[in-house]
């Protein structure tokens, strides 16, 4: 369970690093990632599982949405887990701990113990991950931005 842990605390701070960097207002630029958690983690199915992570921020600017967050855990090319997130309001000046509802799906030919093999590597080399989100800001002003194969490798330590 703590790699499977390990790899939601990714994608957690994938989404987030996206977030900010795609944003294109210059302030976002500040937004700092103060700490990141499992609030918990409860699988639904042989193929599902909910999560809602946690994610500590400081947002020294403007408030901001992430919203319709899509994406696919890929390890080493072969796509592992499909996931979608629920919407995550960020205020403006502030410091808090956000939660992030998720849901994951297994992908074809997937199955439970394939992840737990790859979890008890305790190493996230070789995993990747493509994401969609789309950015709103408090004006309505949006945009959708996606992001592939990014080395999920650098957030572990």
């Amino acid at each position: 369970m703590k790699g499977i842990r390990r790899i939601a605390l990714g994608l957690l701070l994938a989404v987030a690093a996206l977030a900010v960097s795609g944003c294109g207002v210059a302030k976002l630029k500040d937004l700092k990632v103060t700490s990141v958690g499992v609030k918990y983690l409860v699988p639904t199915s042989s193929r599902s599982m909910d999560a809602v992570l946690l994610l500590g921020l400081d947002n020294p600017s403007i408030s901001f949405t992430v919203e319709d967050v899509r994406g696919v855990v890929k390890y080493y090319d072969r796509e592992m887990v499909h996931f979608t997130a629920g919407e995550l309001p960020v205020q403006e000046r502030s410091v808090q701990v956000y939660e992030l509802p998720c849901t994951a799906l297994l992908a074809e030919k997937v199955s439970l113990l394939d992840l737990l093999a790859i979890a008890a590597k305790r190493s996230m080399e070789g995993m990747t991950v493509d994401v969609k989100l789309h950015v709103k800001l408090k004006s309505g002003a949006g945009t959708t931005l996606s992001f592939n194969d990014i080395d999920l490798s650098q957030f572990s330590q």
